[in-house]
């Protein structure tokens, strides 16, 4: 096997144990994002699990239903987006320096 061939396979295959390792700490980190002036909290994982949500009895208007599940979402969306952004940054780590020669038929 062409010496240029096994180096990237050993790339690769620790680009994969990265990746992997990266995927499991993600799974245990958490971020959390607030809305409605911290009354409404939503706790993501960076795997993208929803953990915890927390609502502020004050955000409970009986007449106001709608403005509730609007924060929610709201919260929930802005978890979503820094859960995303913590697995760009872990997952873009584990594929720092892979030299990937241009072989062609390859991508």
């Amino acid at each position: 096997m062409n010496p240029q061939y096994q180096k990237m396979l050993r790339q690769v295959q620790d680009m994969q144990k990265a990746m992997a390792k990266a995927q499991e700490e993600l799974a245990e980190e958490t971020v959390e994002a607030s809305a409605g002036g911290g009354t409404i909290t939503v706790v993501v994982t960076g795997a993208l699990e929803v953990r915890e949500v927390r609502i502020d009895p004050a955000a409970v208007d009986p007449d106001d239903v709608e403005m509730l599940q609007d924060l929610v979402i709201a919260a929930t969306n802005e978890a979503l987006r820094a859960a995303q952004a913590l697995a760009q940054t872990k997952l873009g780590g584990a594929t720092a320096g892979i030299d990937m020669p241009n072989i062609p038929g390859l991508f």
